[in-house]
């Protein structure tokens, strides 16, 4: 296992019920009553430490090396899943992957970012930084989805659009852009789910849906604490400062109201219990799908319109008039 550093303390508590384990092998004896105690501790010290994380410690959970990805997500939801490539213009783009699904008899279309699980996997993934192609990749998908009655499902998890002179001389905004708008009109179902990082246009240009949701230990916001720190500070040693500023945790996007909810993940963090994590998100995806599949395209491209139109809040204040020009008048 991997431990992030606000998990040392559980660290050595794993260490210990190891020897333990390993002392009672070797010398045939008894430990059952002290792996109980240390497993009771564990369990203790893990809500302890879970249930008052701070922003940038949920950034760091959110880029667990061992934190499940998209594909892992799609092989434990779907027995039959066929991945669909390229753009139809330029290339196939490896850190967006889609195809078609079927899950429990719902044929979907899922689009999602992948990473990869180790460095040569990340490489290959570009670390879940889409170009241009992977949003047009996306795109066609979705006019699929839109042709064949299916509804969208997007697993959203990157540090960001990639920011490469190439990605920019072949229209990374305009791709963002015009994803945006079709999904906005899009006449199927769309369900978002942020599964890991959820950063700026990277993110929501997969990420306009009739429901959007995050994985309890994910964030969302426009900028990374990284970059938002070295833009205010000139340094990157501000980072916990600024994730805590820019409230970019599931609970503060669902008060601001631009999430729908929040999916609770197992303690410890989905890369804790992947397998339950899958789980829990299949169960979810299938009752929000069932329901969204009940609207009519019109009222739902209606209700989706309204939904992102009615996000953020100002206020008029009156305008306050400089005596020496009221005198004048």
């Amino acid at each position: 296992m991997v431990f992030l550093d606000f998990e040392q303390p559980l660290e050595s508590l794993y260490l210990q019920l190891e020897k333990i384990k390993q002392v009672g092998e070797a010398g045939d004896l008894d430990v059952t009553d002290m792996v109980k105690e240390l497993e009771t501790k564990i369990k203790n010290l893990r809500k302890e430490i879970y249930g008052n994380l701070s922003g940038w410690q949920r950034v760091q959970l959110s880029r667990h090396p061992e934190r499940p990805h998209t594909l892992f997500y799609v092989e434990q939801m779907s027995k039959k899943f066929v991945e669909l490539h390229g753009d139809r213009y330029y290339a196939d783009d490896k850190a967006i992957v889609g195809g078609l699904a079927s899950i429990d008899g719902q044929n979907v279309i899922i689009i999602g970012h992948q990473k990869g699980g180790n460095t040569k996997a990340r490489q290959y993934r570009n670390f879940g930084m889409a170009n241009p192609e992977g949003y047009r990749k996306a795109l066609r998908l979705m006019k699929m989805a839109e042709k064949f009655n299916l509804p969208v499902v997007c697993l959203i998890d990157t540090p960001g659009a990639y920011p490469g002179i190439e990605a920019e001389e072949r229209g990374q905004a305009e791709a963002i852009a015009r994803n945006l708008i079709e999904m906005a009109q899009l006449r199927v179902p769309i369900v978002c789910y942020i599964i890991g990082e959820g950063a700026s246009g990277g993110a929501i240009g997969i990420g306009l849906g009739d429901k959007v949701f995050m994985l309890e230990n994910t964030w969302y916001s426009v900028i990374s604490p990284e970059s938002c720190s070295s833009i205010l500070w000139r340094s990157w040693d501000y980072k916990a400062q600024a994730a805590d500023a820019l409230k970019l945790t599931s609970e503060d996007m669902l008060g601001f109201g631009l999430i729908d909810d929040i999916v609770k993940e197992p303690i410890g963090g989905a890369h804790t219990h992947p397998a339950e994590m899958a789980k829990i998100l299949k169960r979810h995806l299938k009752k929000e799908i069932a329901e969204q599949m009940e609207i009519s395209p019109e009222k739902r491209i209606k209700n989706r319109i309204k939904k992102y139109s009615s996000m953020g809040k100002f206020v008029t204040k009156k305008q306050v008039v400089p005596n020496e020009v009221q005198a004048k008048k």
